[in-house]
């Protein structure tokens, strides 16, 4: 394996070799409005009616005829009056939404008007159709409302229901077996009491099936598997039924690293060592059309690897279409130092307008939880000085 892990792949070569050999899920299921949020549709979705269904008002105030308006202004008010229904020389109270009485075609707001008796006094002329929503303004019927593969949000949500629908047709979430290896992890269900040193709790799992379910997934979280290449091959094929699998710990090439061979003697491994700081450990695999990740057991290191690959895996998977990252232009408040040949995944904070690179180990997951972005540094690139200007990612 050490072999393998020397040869070095670059991120983007990684990254292709791993998505071409991921192919989409096409399983749907129908879900309620209420849980539709974030989810992938399945299929075009059209409209079978007019939204709105009818004419409205557009704004509190007076349904009127057009004609029954041309001069007024404050200084030479029309008198109409009030009545039950519109005809020449009437009016009606109308509120926002309500439906336009037969024989108006405007709305006269209510702060041109004042009333007297029986009578209102129209300050503004109106003309055919002013403050009044149309038949089908918002939607036609038979209009593409939704093409598949839209992402949907809440306010996609409002206007289905607006369409008369309660459930929409949406891409199955990708189900991820999430897999901590390692002799030294306790179970986080001894949480209040402190390890033995050389033990510490699995937390790496934690956090990795936390960005599963983030990015769309469904995670599968197993309990720990000691560092023994049958025990993690067991694992591995008691979850050959998930969508993706992804092997925390146990990546690199010392005595107790077994998850790429494992994943070799299973399938085909495609990747064992990645040109990414920290991250370079990290191993890309299939078994059985199944793609599998094996993690860094370093926290940082981890964390890295599923930005770089698990979430691209997914999107793929759950036919998740592309969200622009949130990218911020900020100077440096000191200089940034890389390795060449590597993307660097350099940690950062916010200090003003400018951002301050956090040294930390790989190991030291606190170094993310303080960080507010991180900044990658090309693989040609030997750092940034002190003042230059980055692309500042947001961690999520």
């Amino acid at each position: 394996m050490g072999r393998i892990f020397k040869e070095r792949t670059s991120v983007d070569e990684a990254l292709r070799l791993f998505l071409e050999s991921i192919s989409p899920l096409r399983h749907t299921e129908e879900v309620p409005l209420e849980a539709c949020a974030g989810r992938v549709l399945a299929e075009a979705v059209v409209s079978g009616r007019d939204v709105p269904h009818y004419r409205r008002a557009a704004m509190d105030g007076y349904a009127v005829r057009a004609s029954d308006t041309p001069g007024a202004s404050p200084a030479n008010p029309v008198l109409l009056q009030l009545s039950e229904s519109i005809e020449e020389g009437t009016s009606m109270w109308v509120h926002t939404g309500a439906a336009l009485p037969e024989g108006a075609d405007a709305v006269v707001m209510v702060e041109d008007t004042v009333t007297a008796g029986d009578l209102v006094e129209i300050r503004a002329q109106v003309y055919p159709g002013r403050n009044v929503g149309q038949i089908g303004e918002d939607i036609k019927r038979e209009d593409l409302v939704f093409e598949e593969g839209h992402l949907l949000r809440p306010c996609d949500a409002a206007v289905l229901a607006s369409l008369g629908l309660d459930r929409v047709k949406v891409f199955r979430k990708p189900v991820v077996a999430v897999i901590p290896t390692g002799d030294e992890l306790v179970s986080r269900e001894t949480a209040g009491e402190v390890p033995p040193p050389g033990m510490v709790l699995e937390t790496n799992g934690l956090m990795t099936a936390l960005y599963v379910s983030r990015w769309g997934g469904i995670p599968r979280y197993t309990g720990i598997v000691p560092d023994h290449p049958e025990s993690i091959k067991e694992a591995v094929e008691a979850n050959l039924d998930a969508d993706m699998i992804l092997l925390s710990g146990g990546t690199s090439v010392g005595k107790r690293d077994h998850s790429p061979e494992v994943v070799e003697s299973l399938g085909k491994l495609l990747i064992h060592g990645v040109g990414v700081s920290p991250g370079k450990p990290t191993a890309l695999g299939i078994i059985d059309k199944i793609p599998v990740v094996c993690l860094p057991g370093y926290p940082v290191a981890g964390l890295v690897a599923l930005y770089f690959f698990v979430r691209p895996g997914i999107r793929k998977l759950g036919s998740i279409p592309e969200v622009p990252e949130i990218v911020l232009r900020k100077r440096l408040a000191a200089k940034i130092s890389s390795k060449i040949g590597y993307v660097n995944f350099i940690r950062v904070v916010f200090e003003g307008d400018k951002v301050r690179p956090l040294m930390g180990k790989a190991g030291v997951l606190s170094s993310v939880a303080k960080a507010d972005g991180y900044v990658l540094v090309p693989e040609n690139v030997e750092g940034y000085e002190e003042g230059q200007e980055v692309n500042v990612f947001l961690i999520e």
